[in-house]
């Protein structure tokens, strides 16, 4: 039954895939209000100038952790696993053998249907909840197939 993999067979990567940046438009929207106001008020002149150089390097500083908060959550399916990785520094990593996974859920509300994205999320047989929530990811129907192809072929 537990059989051990020869060496010579190895694992690949299958896909990677990380969130829309759509999941960060609140963000871009807030910073790009910010940073519009902080100039607005150092042009005009604007006393304390302290307030305008204040808005303007929030809205900077906000723009600038967005492309690292993107890269802080990623999902990646390889030949044997889905693997979902969280984190920069401090990072935690769940992972799922192929053969146990259960179920394949693909959700879309309206505003991810408008954007093109949706949730997929992974059961495994070893859990009663969900194991793996892939969330506001692009093309959630092709990742969804990708898994399952991706888990038959393991199968078989």
């Amino acid at each position: 039954m537990l059989e051990v993999k020869p060496a010579s067979v190895r694992e690949y990567s299958i896909a990677l895939i990380r969130r829309s940046y759509w999941y960060y438009m609140g963000q871009i929207t807030v910073g790009a209000i910010l940073t519009c106001a902080g100039a607005a008020l150092l042009i005009k002149g604007f006393q304390p100038m302290q307030l305008g150089f204040a808005l303007l390097i929030i809205g900077i500083v906000s723009w600038i952790i967005i492309p690292l908060a993107h890269r802080s959550v990623s999902w990646r399916i390889t030949s044997d696993r889905l693997m979902e990785q969280r984190g920069i520094l401090a990072t935690s990593r769940r992972e799922v053998e192929l053969q146990d996974i259960r179920s394949i859920e693909v959700t879309r509300r309206l505003r991810q249907r408008l954007a093109g994205l949706g949730d997929v999320v992974i059961a495994s047989a070893a859990s009663a909840d969900y194991m793996i929530r892939m969330t506001d990811v692009y093309d959630p129907d092709g990742v969804a197939e990708t898994v399952r192809k991706a888990r038959l072929k393991r199968l078989a």
